[in-house]
């Protein structure tokens, strides 16, 4: 499996941006479907974005859309989550999982096998 690590999370207040980055382990990463998930405290994880290996993507939550932007670079292993204009609400664990080859609901926890540490994003208003 794809080992996953996450980085670039922090506080910011509202209306800020923050960019993730999520660094895989292994090649198989340019042959990998890609996503965000994150985690709100009391709250189920839910998918935020995924990205195809050539570059196509999707968001997974409404909330986001226009503010967020999911990219991958393959030849650095690396996914990235641009957040901006960042709310209260989007304060959350924020974890990159991998999938290959993909099958299944695309935005569904399930359907990914490897999972990042999570890194913690704080918006504060």
């Amino acid at each position: 499996q794809v080992q996953l690590v996450e980085s670039g999370g922090g506080s910011v207040q509202a209306g800020g941006s923050l960019r993730l980055s999520c660094a895989a382990s292994e090649n198989t990463y340019s042959r990998a479907y890609m996503a965000w998930f994150r985690q709100a405290p009391g709250k189920e994880r839910e998918g935020v974005a995924l990205i195809s290996p050539d570059g196509l993507s999707r968001n997974c939550a409404d909330s986001v859309e226009g503010r967020f932007t999911i990219s991958r670079d393959n030849t650095q292993n690396t996914l990235y989550l641009q957040m901006n204009s960042l709310k209260p609400e989007d304060t959350a664990m924020y974890y990159c999982a991998a999938v290959t080859p993909f099958s299944g609901p695309r935005c569904a926890i399930a359907t990914y096998k490897s999972w990042g540490q999570g890194t913690q994003v704080t918006v504060s208003s």
